[in-house]
């Protein structure tokens, strides 16, 4: 039942290839308690009738137990020919907004259909489990139904399968069948919009130079070489053949890109707690804001967790940003970010090795706790970026007081030295803050550092 898509009920036996047997048991199963409630009157009047030779009361009894007996008889043998689709609007929304789900339900066959119970399966924390009932519908008829849900916690949550229960007019049965498929829904981290700032990193190109402009609008650098054997006439650079003496052509380079890395930490060592407040649950929604935004403004983006795996996968340069693909690049990414999860590994090394040297533009990292090893090594991430910037989390600050824990807050603020005496723009992620505040912050950090050493500081 994929959304917007169409699914048939199991429109014969509903229990088809359990032979007759299993098809009785079927049908006495689904006697409701008012239907075994006459079938035990109905039995008990039938004994009674036999005992004391009331041929009035046998009648009664047989009619009592008669009765639930041919209605599941009938409810069984009923050939409903149902269609059911479900559509999903939207199908993936930031942790803490509500989608909607919306079920239409066809009769398909020349039959109307008598009373239907309509119930949606959902996981719990998405809330209670829908149930609808629906009329008479008639042949050729429709109905549509829609229910909301919400969660705080990202993740894929399986929707489905839809089941209808049948029931007869006198309520004695019913018997449930079943469609065939589901639908996800995915719940992202949730994105706050950042404002732009003078971060930047190293732009990727064919040029000689380090530091290059974003070629943002698609030019052409216009490098000149040599005029060669069958080159258009029409690209002949004058100025520099004027220079050089001799016949110059242009040749047009690769629009250049900016790059940038996002780095999540995902160590289970570095963070405290659960839920939608933890501190990791902040982590993941910084680097989704960061993912989002960078890509906005044409930045080549890619994921980079703890662990050294990276989104795009090994060897690739990130999802270009600033064209027609970059929402299903975002998409991609959050849908990545919508489930991952702690891994078990405690070093960071994994995620240094991944860092191509000196050529990765940007690096955003969101770190947990740090230990001295671990600053270590977050440290000299800067030597292999463009420029560094570094979100702490210390979650201890986050499942405690702060007054309480005076030794993690002094650690922290060792690590944080350690990481800006090595080049890091590094910045403290207290309980409360939102991404926009320590993204301004950063930017306030590295201009104050630039004004002081009377150059670029860490871009």
């Amino acid at each position: 039942m994929d959304a917007g898509g169409t699914d048939r009920s199991e429109d014969d036996r509903g229990e088809g290839g359990r032979g007759e047997g299993g098809g009785i048991r079927t049908a006495l199963a689904g006697l409701t308690t008012r239907g075994r409630s006459f079938l035990a009157a109905g039995i008990a009047a039938a004994v009674c009738a036999y005992v004391l030779g009331q041929s009035d009361l046998l009648r009664v009894g047989l009619l009592l137990g008669v009765l639930p007996l041919v209605c599941a008889a009938v409810l069984y043998r009923t050939r409903y020919r149902v269609a059911g689709s479900r559509r999903l609007s939207p199908g993936r929304v930031p942790a803490g907004s509500e989608a909607r789900v919306h079920l239409r339900i066809d009769n398909v066959s020349r039959l109307p259909t008598g009373l239907l119970m309509l119930q949606d399966r959902v996981p719990y924390v998405l809330g209670p489990r829908p149930r609808f009932v629906l009329d008479r519908v008639e042949p050729g008829g429709r109905r549509e139904v829609s229910y909301r849900v919400r969660s705080d916690l990202r993740g894929r949550y399986p929707l489905g399968p839809l089941q209808l229960r049948l029931t007869d007019p006198f309520g004695l049965c019913e018997l449930t069948r079943s469609f065939s498929t589901y639908d996800t829904l995915t719940v992202i981290p949730r994105v706050e919009a950042l404002p732009p700032v003078r971060l930047s990193g190293e732009a990727k190109g064919y040029g000689e130079g380090r530091q290059r402009s974003l070629a943002l609008a698609g030019d052409d650098d216009v490098i000149p070489r040599g005029y060669r054997y069958g080159d258009d006439l029409r690209r002949v650079h004058w100025r520099s053949t004027a220079r050089y003496g001799e016949l110059m052509v242009r040749r047009e380079e690769q629009p250049q890109r900016a790059r940038c890395t996002v780095l999540l930490d995902t160590r289970v060592v570095a963070f405290e707690g659960a839920g939608p407040d933890s501190a990791f649950e902040w982590a993941v929604s910084g680097a989704a804001s960061v993912l989002v935004h960078m890509l906005e403004r044409g930045f080549s983006v890619r994921l980079l967790t703890g662990t050294g795996d990276s989104v795009p996968g090994e060897g690739t340069d990130g999802f270009a940003g600033a064209s027609q693909g970059t929402a299903d690049s975002a998409g991609l990414m959050l849908d990545t970010l919508a489930v991952i999860d702690h891994s078990d590994g405690t070093d960071l090394s994994p995620a240094y090795d991944m860092l191509r040297g000196g050529s990765e533009g940007l690096l955003v990292a969101f770190f947990g706790d740090l230990d001295e090893e671990q600053a270590t090594v977050a440290a000299r991430m800067r030597q292999r970026s463009g420029g560094a910037v570094a979100f702490v989390l210390d979650s201890g600050t986050w499942a405690r007081e702060p007054a309480d824990v005076p030794g993690p807050l002094d650690r922290s603020e060792e690590r944080l030295r350690m990481l800006r005496e090595a080049g890091w723009t590094a910045v403290v992620v207290p309980r409360g803050a939102t991404v926009e505040e320590l993204w301004r912050l950063a930017d306030h950090e590295r201009t104050t550092l630039a004004t002081t050493t009377g150059g670029e500081g860490t871009r």
